[in-house]
């Protein structure tokens, strides 16, 4: 049975976790707000260009010349993976979702015989992923330092996905990410980049019975916009990610200071108890010493 010193030295202990908790969890809640509006604002820019490269697409599909970016390489046997996670925990199950999917996802492309590569972003992707798939992890991106997240920081993660497409050492290129929803509800979302995947969302724009003459043409329009829109949909992600993360964080702080909480009141009861049978016990054997006398 622990000693009074003892009880007293686990509920200061505690009572400075807690303090540490709840410090995070109000840095958090104060990152979470800008991290939110950003990913929110960055949504419509993102969708639009969907609407305009289904709209285009449409016009293009099928044809003999397509672009690459759009139709594929015409085989699906190298698959890249860029798993996007934070560089750093104590969020919850943020990383280990995003990276449980992951898994999913390579372990269906192996029973299949795909070749797969996998780019992390985030050091806690790599830290998981590299216990079982060390192997075929090719590279990790980290933003470890960086204050805010800005396109700067998506461009070359795309340049490096579409530098290997285009030496064709992968066909496939499918980006991992958790999509934010709301503080306690972060949804890990697959999203194919490689041949561009037009999302069941997306439709052209309504014309309205108008009829439009590209100039250039559609094919050339399409060259110049798909580069572009990897880029825009791994900034996205980024976004989300920063946003889910600190959601994620705020939600893991506020339970560990909630039950940091409950830890002080059972050990706070429980020093009462023992202190007070010290008491009783030393009065007994008072009484008792008296009585012999």
């Amino acid at each position: 049975m622990p000693s009074l010193k003892d009880l007293r030295n686990r509920i200061s202990s505690v009572k400075s976790t807690r303090k540490i908790t709840r410090a995070m969890q109000l840095v958090a809640a104060s990152k979470l707000k800008r991290a939110q509006d950003t990913a929110e604002a960055a949504r419509p820019y993102a969708e639009k260009m969907q609407g305009v490269l289904a709209n285009l697409a449409a016009g293009v599909a099928g044809q003999p010349g397509a672009p690459r970016l759009l139709a594929g390489t015409g085989r699906d046997d190298t698959h890249l993976l860029v798993v996007m996670t934070a560089d750093r925990g104590l969020c919850g199950g943020f990383n280990t979702n995003i990276v449980k999917l992951a898994r999913q996802h390579i372990e269906r492309l192996t029973r299949e015989g795909k070749k797969v590569r996998i780019l992390c972003v985030g050091r806690k992707g790599r830290d998981q992923l590299k216990r079982l798939y060390a192997s075929l992890i090719i590279g990790t991106i980290e933003f470890t330092g960086v204050r805010r997240i800005g396109f700067a920081e998506a461009q070359p993660i795309a340049r490096q996905v579409l530098d290997m497409f285009e030496a064709g050492e992968i066909d496939v290129a499918t980006l991992f990410y958790a999509r934010f929803r709301s503080v306690i509800s972060q949804v890990p979302t697959p999203l194919r980049l490689i041949p561009a995947e037009m999302p069941a969302g997306s439709r052209p724009a309504d014309l309205k019975g108008a009829s439009y003459d590209y100039e250039p043409d559609e094919t050339q329009i399409l060259d110049d916009i798909l580069p572009r829109n990897v880029a825009v949909q791994v900034f996205r992600a980024l976004l989300e990610n920063q946003a889910s993360e600190q959601g994620a964080r705020m939600a893991a702080m506020d339970s560990a200071t909630r039950n940091a909480g409950e830890v002080i009141a059972a050990l706070t009861l429980k020093y009462n108890r023992s202190r007070q049978a010290q008491i009783t016990k030393e009065l007994i054997e008072i009484i008792s010493g008296a009585e012999a006398l």
